[in-house]
């Protein structure tokens, strides 16, 4: 497989390791960029890293509690941040939103064939409506509800990203634990957690980041010379380092962190005389995975006048 400069750079961006060794590893993994990232790591070239997304395409993502106690996080696609600004659109996405809170539908597809609040048409024949108005395509992208315990929304830089946590609460008030529920979905928005507790990484995943691990050390002469019992030591305590970064309620808190996140709900909890769980949470950064088309105006102008 051909690897492009633009393979090369999107790599260091989602690394911050140099052109050269980003290149080399393109190359070893025959352009797949999870293969390459594994190389890098293995080489002790790059951290654990996420993984970056496509180039984003525009839109909303926004999460709401609805007057029936029903959380809602949705993204709702536009081609232009112009248009995700427009009073006309954002309105679109409260009503859609609100009705998935109301109307309980399995997926989009179910969705586009809901009522459309206030009317007796369905979300996808006003869609049509709201693209021929606005100008520009819509596209009704994802969504989740929670319906039981409470949810708490969190709408940051307009839309860009949405979260939306989801607690259970016993012997406490609901409205009192809604500023807890705000700075775990400011921590999850971010720190953007993979999981939400070490239980639910499975055995594949830290198989593999084990042997990530022992790939390292084995790169390392230092390292490499040590007895296998101080090289499982050294991979267990990297296997809590690994949970430490990507599961939520093992995270430090970002408002105080020489406490975890689990550790703060509990405490939490103990000051307000009750208990409280986070069940749940979903994070969406709008446009995340989405491929942007990038028109080249120079060719375009070039086959007009052909």
């Amino acid at each position: 497989m051909a690897i492009t400069a633009k393979d090369v750079q999107k790599l260091r961006e989602m690394t911050g390791v140099g052109m050269m060794d980003c290149k080399k590893a393109l190359v070893e993994a025959d352009g797949d960029f999870d293969k390459a990232i594994e190389w890098l790591r293995e080489k002790g070239l790059a951290a654990q890293t996420k993984k970056a997304g496509k180039v984003a395409a525009e839109g909303v993502s926004l999460a709401i509690v609805a007057d029936n106690g029903v959380g809602v996080l949705i993204e709702v696609n536009s081609q232009t941040d112009f248009v995700a600004k427009n009073d006309v659109f954002q309105g679109f996405v409260k009503d859609v939103a609100s009705a998935v809170a109301t109307q309980d539908p399995a997926d989009v597809e179910a969705l586009k064939n809901c009522t459309y609040p206030g009317t007796d048409r369905t979300i996808a024949d006003v869609t049509a409506d709201k693209v021929l108005a606005i100008g520009e395509n819509i596209q009704i992208r994802r969504f989740v509800r929670y319906a039981d315990g409470v949810s708490v929304p969190y709408v940051h830089m307009n839309g860009k990203v949405g979260v939306l946590v989801n607690l259970a609460v016993e012997g406490i008030d609901a409205d009192k634990v809604v500023e807890l529920g705000k700075d775990v979905a400011m921590q999850i928005c971010a720190m953007n957690p993979t999981y939400l507790d070490k239980s639910d990484v499975s055995q594949e995943v830290l198989d593999k980041e084990k042997e990530i691990q022992l790939a390292i050390m084995a790169n390392d002469p230092k390292m490499a010379a040590k007895p296998e019992k101080v090289k499982e030591g050294i991979v267990m305590g990297k296997l809590g380092k690994y949970y430490e970064e990507n599961c939520l309620l093992q995270q430090a808190f970002v408002k105080e962190n020489k406490t975890s996140v689990e550790k703060h709900v509990a405490a939490v909890a103990k000051e307000l005389g009750g208990s409280i769980t986070v069940k749940a949470f979903t994070r969406f950064a709008t446009g995340e995975g989405i491929e942007k088309k990038e028109d080249d105006f120079a060719a375009e102008v070039a086959s007009m006048i052909k």
